[in-house]
């Protein structure tokens, strides 16, 4: 590759391009140091990883040099002084380095997905191009990513999203009728204890069913036993593998295969439906994680956000006091779960940050004036 391959056309040539402003020159090393922040991203990355991952995140690193050359290619003598890339990536750089998480890439996805090369004339088509299809790449190891997060983690981000803002709203209500400090915090324990053994109770039924609903689906050996009886002509084998989600073609080849007419699966291509893998299962109860494992994740993570609320309560504070620092301490986590949520599922973690406070302090302050009232009643 020739160091002028990725510089713009311009109609009179590279000797007539216009000598560069100051304004581009800053641009242009601000894009340099993203590029080479970015290549390093996924170069931590894929030393973390191993097999087809390693490759597709080494790949990325190469396209990300190639970017790389075109600015420093405009840049010329100019490319000698670095500046800082963005606040975004050098975080991201970081976390890499250091961690190396599903989080990561679901940044680096957003990072990719926000490029301003469309709308820059001195990016070619091809870099505009091949954001794009990064952040596709990187949408895809994300979500492998979070295929692999057991149901534990799910159990553990959403109970304590509920013990937040199911003890808040205890806690706002309590309170807000009037009665002593000690009260409303003898009221929170009992709200965390009953919320927390009731998730955990709930999410082990919820993930035991599921997992036995799993295995009573999943196809059994049976055909192979039965095989040998069955009457070639018509039986029910083919109907079988029909029903497991397999094309008549495809159950007809594997009834033969197992009747004894093929030694082997001579047709690979003739197995079961795209759209109902045969891993489906397997994946499924994997994802779910065990009943036990969410269950304690459930019950430890709904306990420790319900106990947010009432920190303020433990600690000696109460009347409008109390419920102020309990409100703030409550919006801060909020903000991180909800940002967590918005990482897991590809959204923005701002927004779903925001969502959250806006749910649970909508919450709180609904119980908080039916507090009020009702405490006015009760004096009146």
């Amino acid at each position: 590759m020739t160091p002028d391959a990725h510089l713009p056309d311009s109609p009179g040539g590279a000797d007539a391009r216009p000598e560069p402003t100051a304004g581009d020159i800053r641009r242009w090393r601000k894009y340099l140091a993203d590029e080479r922040a970015e290549g390093a991203i996924y170069g931590a990355l894929a030393s973390r990883r191993q097999g087809e991952e390693r490759e597709i995140l080494l790949g990325l690193a190469t396209a990300e040099k190639r970017h790389e050359e075109h600015w420093a290619n405009l840049l010329g003598e100019h490319a000698s002084k670095t500046v800082q890339p963005s606040l975004r990536r050098t975080m991201l750089r970081f976390m890499a380095k250091n961690f190396g998480s599903v989080f990561v890439l679901a940044l680096a996805q957003r990072a990719e997905g926000a490029s301003p090369y469309e709308d820059d004339d001195d990016a070619t088509a091809q870099m505009a191009a091949d954001e794009l299809v990064h952040e596709e790449v990187v949408r895809g190891l994300a979500t492998r990513g979070r295929n692999r997060l057991s149901g534990n983690f799910r159990a553990a981000v959403f109970g304590a999203n509920d013990g937040l803002v199911s003890n808040l709203a205890l806690v706002m209500g309590i309170g807000a009728t009037g009665v002593s400090s000690a009260l409303v915090l003898f009221s929170g324990i009992a709200g965390l204890l009953a919320g927390a053994l009731s998730m955990a109770a709930g999410e082990y039924v919820s993930v035991r069913s599921q997992r036995e609903l799993l295995t009573a689906s999943q196809p059994t050996q049976v055909t192979l036993v039965a095989a040998p009886d069955l009457d070639l002509q018509s039986n029910e084998l083919v109907l079988v593998y029909r029903a497991r989600g397999m094309s008549r073609e495809a159950a007809e080849h594997r009834a033969a295969e197992r009747m004894g007419k093929y030694s082997c699966d001579c047709d690979p291509s003739l197995s079961l439906n795209p759209e109902v893998p045969a891993e489906e299962t397997a994946d499924e109860h994997e994802a779910l994680g065990s009943a036990f494992g969410a269950s304690s994740s459930s019950f430890c993570f709904f306990a420790s956000g319900a106990l947010i609320p009432i920190l303020p309560y433990i600690f000696g504070l109460s009347g409008l006091p109390a419920v102020i620092v309990s409100l703030v301490l409550v919006g801060i986590a909020l903000m991180a779960t909800g940002g967590v949520v918005g990482l897991l599922s590809g959204a923005s973690p701002a927004k779903r940050g925001l969502r959250q406070l806006a749910i649970g302090l909508g919450a709180a302050g609904v119980t908080y004036v039916l507090g009020l009232l009702f405490g006015g009643s009760v004096a009146g």
